[in-house]
């Protein structure tokens, strides 16, 4: 399959599963405006194409401390290191970049030594690789996620970039939601296929429906639970995929991060540790809208002082859900 291939009524099915991924498809083929059946094709044949729903925590879970890693190493190295780290329960993504000698890696720990096994004992004494970055993730901002929300196409098909799918008013974390070990089997169900029914979800989890519902409404009414669309860009016509990193006055860190967060263009913006103390990724169609992105949008927010970008040429491991703390 390559880009450009998806029509209208793909992209605009897309983007009403990122609205609510569990939603029917009755109400999707309302929101689309084509038939249950035309939904149903369309939904099975997105989803042998890589299409994923999937559930994630609304809020990294209490204890755990994120980490972003770039990894340089040799470049007949990259892809089997970056093969190892995908192997990893604890690292929700990995990409290669940077002509193939770099590695961009997110995890998560809950222990210093789960901590200093990664950093201080695996990754350096690693063959061929040559240096590690670690860069702690200390804020991650509103409006933005793991998962990438698509521009909307109007009834002509032509995409408007402006808006994207409101993000909650609040998002307590799952400490404050007082998850128990159901909720926690119920979310790594749902990070399986976040549209597995009310009753596969209760055979695996061994309650009824009728509390599988409960605890459903009540995960996703709290924003414990999330639901991503994980789905590869390029199918859509953005070949583009990049990192920044970016130097911010420690003053304008809030208002820049925001300014991010709300672009179109960025699933992803964080504050973390390091000289590069914002992080951000960004899609785009081709190096010209890039280019225009960097000139026009992100270069003149106030307080940036530097912006590096690094091209992604693979991503090895997408969107995963962290599992649950060991009790």
């Amino acid at each position: 399959m390559v880009s450009g291939t998806l029509d209208a009524v793909d992209r605009r099915l897309v983007r009403e599963l990122q609205r609510d991924g569990r939603a029917p498809f009755a109400r999707l083929a309302a929101a689309v405006g084509v038939s249950e059946h035309t939904v149903g094709r369309r939904y099975r044949r997105l989803h042998a194409m890589g299409l994923r729903v999937i559930g994630v925590p609304g809020r990294h879970p209490a204890g755990a401390t994120r980490w972003l890693l770039r990894v340089s190493c040799t470049p007949d190295a990259s892809a089997k290191i970056a093969d190892a780290l995908a192997r990893r329960p604890d690292t929700a993504w990995v990409s290669i970049a940077s002509g193939g000698t770099e590695l961009h890696c997110a995890f998560a720990t809950r222990t210093t030594g789960e901590r200093d096994a990664l950093l201080l004992h695996k990754l350096p004494q690693t063959p061929q690789v040559v240096s590690v970055s670690a860069y702690c993730l200390l804020h991650a901002f509103d409006g933005a996620s793991d998962a990438w929300h698509i521009p909307v196409p109007d009834a002509q098909g032509n995409e408007d970039r402006t808006t994207t799918p409101p993000a909650p008013a609040s998002e307590p974390s799952v400490s404050e939601t007082g998850l128990d070990a159901v909720d926690e089997q119920l979310m790594a169900e749902l990070a399986k296929d976040g549209r597995a029914t009310v009753s596969e979800l209760a055979h695996a989890t061994d309650r009824s429906p009728a509390s599988i519902t409960r605890r459903l409404d009540h995960l996703r009414s709290t924003a414990a639970l999330r639901l991503a669309v994980d789905y590869i860009p390029e199918y859509l016509g953005y070949d583009m995929q990049v990192r920044f990193w970016l130097r911010v006055a420690p003053g304008q860190l809030g208002t820049v991060g925001t300014a991010l967060a709300a672009h179109p263009e960025i699933p992803f913006a964080a504050v973390t540790t390091g000289a590069s103390n914002l992080f951000a990724t960004g899609l785009f169609r081709d190096t010209d809208e890039l280019y225009q992105y960097l000139d026009h949008r992100i270069g003149t927010l106030p307080g940036v002082q530097s912006i590096e970008t690094t091209p992604i040429l693979r991503e090895v491991k997408r969107l995963t859900y962290y599992p649950p703390a060991t009790r």
